[in-house]
């Protein structure tokens, strides 16, 4: 019989996973303000998104509802917010058709089927580009090329089939990442553009490049400059891959289009070469590029985000400029290696990309406004655009709810829009606004609505971070129920959840996954260890080389001090992880095998010298201390180290029964690393069942690949979490 029994499905984990998340916004006009929700909808098994509109700002109270169609992939406002620009995939049949469209108000102004000229739009974070031109007559967006093929032999079959690298988790499907230039001639009469009155381009640069170069994230400056990330090709013709990862060869180019008259007519989709210039040097990877206009509407500056190439995944991240007028580059926000008595702030760590406005203006100053984590809070950071001051505006008060913020965009002058949340607080949105002694107020303009029973019993749970003090920066966010917690006998079972990455933090924020635990009676430990960001570039470098040791210990440390504090007690401890969570979860009941009940592992990394296969085949030598060079072969010496440092070593020790949950199209870490675990478990006799989530990739994010993985979990340490590993 398995060991694994559903025991039916759980309303509060539905009705917090479908709450509307929000996750993008902008600014239509002064007064009218968009939110972007993305929502799980577990009845059709899909993610669905729907729009919000908030006219009124500060005064009113008032918000509509749409709910988005699918056939929208994109779309964003004109620097005049009398435009809107959408890209659209429409369902033919067994085939897809593609429109770009050109909004003014409610009557579109062009609209072009794009279909035969590329194949699928880029919307992604790392490629995606959408961008007005300052007179509005043309547009930058990003999609897939067509496989080169030449008409007059289409006979030829090795275009077809010749390999060509991918960008990596979560598709192989982008390859040829290409920026497409639309233009069109408004008509007089203010109907549709003719055909006739529009261009459609690809854009390519005219000299050769040491490696092929993919760009997106343009954005135009002037009518004829714009700004792009462009993807590098390493040496040995990989694309490593770009998910999670700051530290990819790519820089940020100037890029400058042919005169109108010299493109005129040119056939939809032909490529145009551009004389183009790198700007940012080879050893950093920098990308988001964003330009700053005067008020005269010029140009001035540009800013991008910069890590160095190579070693760690994920860094403290530079910020860093260029004047446009002098051709000059500095470093605004440097890294900070450990903060001080002086000065506690980390350093930055912001999400990939800055935000498509990330500009506010307050008397002469003007500021770059960004989300960063600050040890196991994210916060809203403010920087002077000239200084490089940096405030934090969302700091961390006594008595306050521990709320962790995401910001979503300004309307590059006073106003912003941000969310915010605790563990036990899902998130809502917030307008920032100065009023007339300067002073930053917020204003709520949506909140989510959810049942009295799931609200009074998220009013159960209490929310603490604990320092590790005998492993300093390492602390734990802990959440427990108040009750469950007072309660006379055993405590809670505690589940020690360390986060992926390694570099990557558990932060404050609200995650229904967790809430949903949490309200089974379980007490949670997210600890971060030594590696997580937001802590000061120091202890991610501490990191490398001492996977396996270092973070193991980090967490064993946490375990510890729960017991000693009366939070949480011996023989009643289980773990669970993802990725390189799942990588410390083996190591965890392999190392101390009595310590958990049991475990669960989505898509673990257990053989780090098996890893050749990932999309990121440098992250194996990087973390545990080796260099990676296009010539890096997995020798004998190196699979020795890599095997003595991995979760398998310790097979042998396992006493835990063990749940892996495993995505069949993960990229990141293979299936394989899942399998052959679970293969060395069942041969030595071991407790292990296994979930096998057929075209899941990485996260094992899919609506219903998500909710059968926390039913899984839940049930595993409902009926083993009770009994001592033997």
């Amino acid at each position: 019989m398995s060991l694994l029994q559903h025991t039916g499905p759980s309303t509060v984990y539905t009705e917090l996973a479908e709450l509307p998340l929000p996750v993008s916004a902008d600014f239509l006009s002064n007064d009218v303000a968009r939110v972007t929700y993305s929502v799980r909808d577990h009845e059709r098994n899909i993610t669905r998104s729907l729009t919000k509109t908030f006219p009124g700002g500060i005064t009113s109270d008032n918000q509509t509802t749409s709910h988005d169609s699918s056939e929208v992939k994109a779309f964003t406002t004109s620097p005049s917010k009398s435009r809107q620009a959408i890209l659209r995939e429409v369902a033919n049949g067994t085939s897809t058709k593609r429109f770009v469209e050109i909004w003014a108000g409610t009557q579109i102004e062009a609209s072009l089927d794009v279909t035969k000229y590329h194949d699928a739009f880029h919307t992604d974070d790392f490629t995606s580009s959408l961008s007005f031109s300052p007179s509005e007559t043309s547009l930058l967006y990003t999609a897939e090329a067509n496989i080169n093929s030449d008409d007059n032999a289409s006979d030829v079959p090795y275009p077809k089939f010749r390999y060509t690298p991918h960008f990596g988790e979560p598709s192989r499907a982008k390859k040829r990442s290409t920026i497409f230039l639309f233009r069109w001639t408004r008509s007089t009469a203010f109907t549709r553009a003719a055909k006739q009155d529009m261009l459609l381009v690809a854009l390519s640069l005219a000299q050769p490049t040491r490696v092929p170069v993919l760009f997106g994230q343009a954005t135009f400056a002037t009518e004829d400059v714009i700004y792009a990330s462009g993807h590098e090709h390493t040496k040995d013709g990989r694309l490593l891959g770009v998910k999670w990862c700051f530290n990819r060869p790519m820089g940020i180019w100037e890029i400058k289009l042919p005169e109108s008259a010299t493109v005129q007519g040119t056939p939809f989709g032909t490529k145009i070469s551009c004389n183009a210039l790198k700007l940012t040097p080879s050893e950093r990877s920098c990308r988001s590029p964003r330009v700053l206009y005067n008020d005269s509407h010029t140009p001035t500056k540009l800013f991008w985000f910069s890590n160095p190439v190579g070693g760690p995944h994920a860094s403290c991240v530079s910020l860093e400029s260029r004047d446009l007028t002098t051709g000059t580059n500095k470093v605004l926000v440097d890294t900070v290696m450990e903060p001080t008595l002086e000065n506690d702030f980390p350093g930055l760590y912001p999400n990939y990309n800055m935000p498509s406005s990330p500009f506010l203006r307050r008397g002469d100053r003007t500021y770059i406004v960004l989300h960063s984590l600050w040890r196991s809070r994210a916060t809203i950071l403010f920087i002077d655009t000239e200084s490089g001051a940096i405030s934090d505006r969302t700091k961390m008060r006594d008595g306050e709810p521990l709320y962790s913020w995401d910001l979503h965009a300004t309307d590059n002058k006073t106003r912003l829009i941000c969310s915010r949340s605790t563990p036990t607080t899902p998130s809502e949105v917030l307008l920032g606004y100065f009023d007339q002694h300067d002073n930053l107020n917020w204003k709520v303009l949506d909140k989510p609505t959810i049942s009295s029973a799931t609200e009074n019993a998220l009013r159960d749970l209490t929310v603490s971070i604990i320092p590790i003090g005998a492993r300093p920066p390492t602390e734990t966010l802990v959440i427990q129920s108040k009750k469950a917690s007072t309660r006379p006998g055993p405590k809670p079972i505690c589940i020690t959840i360390p986060h992926g990455g390694p570099h990557a933090s558990s932060t404050t924020s609200f995650y229904s996954a967790t809430a949903a635990l949490a309200l089974e009676g379980y007490t949670l430990s997210l600890p971060n260890y030594t590696g997580s960001m937001g802590f000061g570039e120091k202890y991610i470098q501490k990191l490398l080389g001492h996977c396996g040791t270092m973070d193991v210990q980090d967490v064993v440390e946490s375990v510890n001090e729960l017991i000693r504090l009366g939070i949480s007690e011996h023989g009643r401890q289980v773990v669970q992880g993802g990725s390189h969570g799942g990588f410390l979860t083996a190591h965890l009941i392999g190392q101390y095998p009595t310590l958990f009940n049991a475990a669960v592992m989505r898509n673990p990394v257990t053989s780090a010298g098996e890893l050749t296969a990932s999309d990121i085949p440098d992250w194996a030598y990087a973390e545990f201390g080796l260099q990676f060079t296009p010539d890096s072969l997995m020798t004998p010496a190196t699979f020795q180290k890599l095997f003595e440092a991995s979760p398998i070593a310790h097979v042998d020790n396992v006493r835990a029964p063990v749940l892996l949950l495993i995505g069949e199209d993960d990229l990141r870490v293979v299936p394989a690393q899942g399998l052959r675990y679970y293969h060395a478990l069942k041969g030595r006799e071991r407790r292990v069942e296994m979930l096998w989530f057929k075209g899941e990739t990485h996260p094992l994010d899919g609506v219903e690949a998500a909710r059968v993985s926390w039913e899984a979990g839940r049930d595993w340490f409902k009926k083993l979490g009770q009994n001592p590993a033997d």
